[in-house]
């Protein structure tokens, strides 16, 4: 049992960078806007974060500069794809090469260095047969996450905003006509979106491996834009996603550490082929995608088109 608590609470730590940046990609896609170049935005703030901590051994200002740095990122992203009308997956693939360059560059004085581990109990419920260790020993990111992923929900289903929002990614074209600045709305979606992925990227160099290695995000940014559509666009249905890979996640280290006789390559691809493996399936029913996509997802708004 003890095993089996340590499990749950592994896959709850692999899964809430996942977690974050894929709430994240669900409020830019729901605004119809596709990024691509989540994985180079966590990367940059997955070392901005790392720097910062590691300055000022704050993981509060941490987070808070890998929150800033992505919101830059998006900024980019932004400028480019929606005032300057660019191909937005061309743009996206730019932005993730540009943003996997650009850490590696400002990461180099910080390879090899590590910061503290950090852990939360929470009093009391920490102490509890099983569900103590597997539920409450978590970082307060974790729990933040959660409440983060309620709260998109809400927004999105139960509110004004969210019902103009899922109309700019449906039908920007009517929505323009109706008077919303269609494009500042995506901008603040994007805002938003970059945000997430800054914190996903933090939570990565700060407490899931809290040190800096070149390519530490190693692919979480593909896996969190794969789980938007595993997910059909739904916050709750995101956070069973982001559970489900990151117990894949872990099942490789688990596996290992039992001793199975597998290839460690083999194991250490599980979480990439189980994402191809979705992503297969969900395609063989074209018509699901249509019903769930939002319909103007991936294409430019032309207010003159109105």
């Amino acid at each position: 049992m003890e095993q089996f608590a340590s499990l749950i609470a592994a896959s709850i730590n692999a899964g809430t960078p996942l977690l974050l940046a894929a709430l994240g990609l669900l409020i830019n896609e729901r605004a119809g806007v596709l990024n691509l170049g989540a994985e180079g935005m966590m990367l940059v703030a997955a070392i901005a974060g790392f720097a910062v901590g590691y300055a000022t051994h704050s993981p509060m200002l941490g987070f808070i500069a890998g929150a800033l740095s992505g919101m830059l990122m998006a900024s980019l992203f932004s400028w480019l794809a929606l005032m300057l009308a660019t191909n937005q997956v061309a743009t996206g693939l730019a932005l993730s090469i540009f943003g996997t360059g650009l850490s590696a560059f400002i990461g180099q004085r910080f390879v090899g260095l590590a910061l503290p581990s950090q852990t939360l109990s929470i009093p009391f419920l920490k102490d509890l047969p099983f569900v103590g260790p597997a539920l409450f020993q978590q970082h307060w990111m974790s729990y933040l996450s959660l409440l983060l992923c309620a709260a998109i929900a809400w927004f999105i289903y139960r509110t004004r905003a969210g019902l103009i929002l899922r109309a700019v990614g449906e039908s920007p074209e009517s929505a323009h006509a109706l008077g919303y600045p269609v494009r500042w709305i995506r901008f603040a979606a994007l805002l938003f979106g970059g945000a997430c992925c800054g914190l996903a990227g933090a939570y990565l160099s700060l407490v899931y491996t809290p040190m800096w290695v070149e390519g530490l995000v190693s692919g979480h940014g593909w896996i969190a834009l794969a789980l938007t559509a595993f997910a059909t666009w739904r916050p709750l249905r995101v956070l069973l996603g982001a559970l489900l890979f990151g117990g894949v996640t872990i099942l490789q280290f688990y596996l290992q550490g039992i001793g199975v006789t597998v290839p460690s390559q083999i194991l250490s691809m599980l979480p990439y082929a189980a994402t191809i493996v979705v992503l297969a399936l969900i395609s063989r029913n074209p018509d699901w995608i249509r019903l769930n996509m939002p319909a103007s997802l991936g294409k430019p708004f032309k207010p003159n088109a109105s």
